[in-house]
């Protein structure tokens, strides 16, 4: 299973240096696990730069794969983890449904290089 950061979806849907690197990890859908909290960042951020049409055709290409949801157990989780690797709440909460899953989180946030079951690409 695999978990694309909020920062790698951007990169992806711009185009950027880095796209190409989660390409085929998108494309897996079977394979592929969304937390919420990413579709509620992808879709900011969207509305922000461009506009809401926009943001709402991303969202819908990301939900062909399983969304994931805060629940009881991962909100645990993730408290643990921020408190642990000091992470904000989104990126504990992240972090919390790659471990859930047992999937590898792809990112260019640097918050998350380091850690276990990361694959960190820097933002070029």
């Amino acid at each position: 299973m695999n978990i694309i950061d909020s920062s790698a979806w951007l990169e992806f849907f711009i185009g950027g240096k880095n796209a190409g690197t989660y390409k085929e990890v998108i494309k897996q859908t079977d394979k592929l696990v969304i937390p919420t909290i990413i579709l509620y960042e992808v879709y900011k951020k969207i509305t922000v730069e461009k506009d809401e049409e926009t943001a709402l055709k991303y969202v819908g290409n990301m939900k062909n794969a399983k969304i994931a949801d805060l629940d009881t157990h991962l909100a645990i989780l993730a408290a643990s983890i921020s408190k642990e690797h000091k992470l904000a709440m989104a990126d504990s909460i992240i972090l919390a449904t790659a471990q859930k899953y047992g999937a590898t989180l792809w990112t260019q946030d640097a918050d998350f290089k380091g850690l276990p079951d990361v694959k960190y690409f820097p933002k070029q």
